[in-house]
């Protein structure tokens, strides 16, 4: 009678929190493997930019990467704590990516509906929602940037966390709504 009990345990194929953190860090190493990868961010923020662009890692542990497309006015146009941001954005799960699947990003940009967030102003719930790693590139960029963006799910939406999914995301920033 015993036997049974753990039998069934043995069968069940759930993975363990630490499978899906291996699992996430295979996809991400395996679509940077497609790309340059620069470890460090320039010290002068001065990036190379394009769709060819390199991947720049972000933080320490290596939870968002991100490439330049546009770097926006940084002189200028920086963002401000506490300052209302706009965005646009597709993304691209990349566990299923990296199995073949549609890589058709989802997204609002094909609707009316902006996202927005208060910049450097993690304590409100609506930023938190969101995740750290949407707001990283204003620390470098204008707000008027457009860039790609590798996101761990530590760093990502706040709801998807226990998920354990990393993704790949094409963001424009705007001031206002356009």
């Amino acid at each position: 009678m015993l036997t049974i009990p753990l039998l069934l345990l043995s069968c069940d194929d759930k993975k363990s929190y630490s499978e899906l953190l291996d699992d996430e860090e295979k996809a991400v190493n395996s679509f940077l493997a497609h790309h340059t990868v620069i470890t460090e961010v320039p010290a002068d923020s001065i990036f190379i930019t394009g769709p060819d662009a390199p991947y720049y890692k972000l933080d320490e542990d290596g939870n968002v990467y991100m490439q330049v497309i546009n770097p926006g006015d940084r002189i200028n146009n920086k963002a401000e704590k506490g300052q209302q941001i706009f965005f646009r954005f597709g993304r691209v799960d990349l566990i299923s990516y990296q199995t073949g699947a549609d890589d058709t990003p989802m997204g609002n940009f094909d609707n009316l509906n902006y996202k927005s967030f208060k910049f450097d102003s993690y304590d409100l719930p609506s930023t938190f929602e969101l995740g750290f790693g949407i707001q990283m590139p204003l620390q470098y960029l204008g707000i008027d940037c457009e860039v790609n963006l590798i996101i761990k799910s530590q760093f990502g939406i706040y709801n998807e966390i226990s998920n354990v999914i990393p993704y790949w995301y094409h963001i424009k920033y705007y001031k206002n709504k356009v």
